[in-house]
């Protein structure tokens, strides 16, 4: 079996390259077994958990790539005069929020729903690919992280 222990950021060309459609969740890992669209199986074995996104790419031990492309999802695109206090909302709850100039676009959750259409925001159902903004706390991702305080807890 293949194994691809790095990854090419933003690789420069993806044209000849095999692929792998991957949803957002699929896109934060350390060690799985995956196979390509067109059949590639291989082992991915990283020495920490990365954010992939679109345009990276698994460097296999053949040094052949396997380009990363984000997987239709579906999705709340969010519009509202105030933006900003609906990504305060968003942001708050630490949800992964995608943003655009006209936009904010999350995953499909009906309780922000409810929230964020009681403070007038328009939702529309959208399918397409999630590629939220980074944390502050690291390449790619805002979840698992913590607040420390001064005495550690």
């Amino acid at each position: 079996m293949r194994i691809a222990q790095t990854i090419e950021h933003h690789l420069q060309s993806a044209e000849g390259h095999p692929s792998i459609t991957l949803r957002y969740e699929q896109r934060f890992l350390r060690r799985k077994r995956l196979t390509s669209d067109e059949g590639i199986s291989f082992l991915v074995e990283l020495s920490e958990t990365v954010s992939l996104n679109a345009g990276d790419a698994f460097v296999l031990d053949d040094q052949s790539f396997v380009v990363i492309a984000a997987a239709v999802e579906p999705l709340f695109a969010i519009y509202h005069d105030d933006l900003a206090r609906i990504a305060w909302h968003i942001g708050n709850r630490h949800t992964p929020c995608q943003i655009t100039a006209t936009s904010l676009i999350i995953q499909r959750d009906h309780v922000l729903q409810g929230l964020l259409e009681r403070l007038g925001a328009r939702i529309d159902l959208i399918d397409a690919p999630f590629t939220p903004e980074g944390g502050a706390y690291g390449h790619g991702r805002t979840h698992g992280h913590h607040h420390d305080t001064q005495d550690g807890h």
